[in-house]
């Protein structure tokens, strides 16, 4: 069975252009020619055109892909090293994923809290790489910068009563779970759960919706970023720790019910 030129960008997800220019470049040749002389796609040229797919998402240029795929076509590379190598690098790919967005929640939440992240602080997470390279790539893919970007949005709204009101509210919430944990109340406790929803409703109020998997998140990082844990401890000490168990346990009850 062969496909036709329209059919395979419809498959891929890719231009009829692109195939195009793939062919012209040797990069991607169809197997047959109709009588009329339009490009017909056999199921191996469909698997190479996956293979291409592959290697472009992972950033590598054309030329490389192309020595790559010819040398598993001709016999030069082991298949299985060649899966190997595809498993290493898209588990490289979803751990440097994980690192950005780990990065954007950071930055997300120093800025609620008005903690100043120094200029290696913002960048570390891209290595020795330009982060502007990536931006148009992150635009497209990552939903958390939008909601890094509503932050920024509706801080720059705010004024100098809004704050105040805002930090009075960061303060009155303090107290109270401080008297929640000279009570001897439990982080899984209806009281603890209950301000930890409050804290989860403060920053979908003031800043960015905050589903129930990114407070979690969050919660993990007040504990294992100083700076965080130091602000939670300083309205009691513990309070970090017990915050963290009351919104891991908030987010069970609640995606639960």
């Amino acid at each position: 069975m062969s496909y036709s030129v329209g059919q395979v960008a419809g498959f891929a997800g890719v231009t009829v252009r692109t195939l195009h220019h793939y062919d012209d470049i040797g990069l991607l040749a169809p197997s047959e020619r109709s009588h009329a002389g339009h490009r017909r796609y056999s199921d191996a040229d469909l698997d190479r055109l996956q293979q291409i797919l592959f290697y472009r998402e992972l950033g590598f240029p054309l030329d490389e892909v192309a020595a790559l795929l010819d040398d598993q076509a001709t016999g030069k590379a082991d298949p299985r090293a060649h899966l190997r190598r595809q498993h290493e690098l898209l588990t490289a790919r979803i751990e440097k994923l994980r690192e950005m967005a780990a990065a954007v929640e950071h930055a997300m939440e120093a800025r609620r809290m008005g903690i100043d992240l120094t200029p290696e602080e913002r960048f570390e997470v891209f290595g020795d790489k330009d982060p502007e390279q990536y931006a148009e790539e992150a635009e497209q893919r990552w939903g958390g910068t939008e909601a890094y970007a509503e932050s920024q949005r509706r801080a720059a709204r705010y004024t100098k009563d809004d704050w105040k009101r805002m930090q009075a509210e960061v303060a009155a919430w303090g107290e109270r779970y401080d008297a929640l944990m000279a009570a001897g109340e439990p982080p899984a406790g209806e009281t603890a759960m209950d301000l930890a929803e409050e804290h989860r409703q403060h920053i979908c109020r003031w800043f960015y919706e905050c589903p129930y998997d990114m407070h979690r998140s969050l919660a993990e990082m007040y504990v294992a970023d100083e700076r965080f844990k130091a602000f939670y401890d300083s309205m009691r000490p513990g309070l970090a720790e017990h915050l963290k168990e009351a919104i891991t346990a908030n987010a069970a009850r609640r995606t639960a019910s």
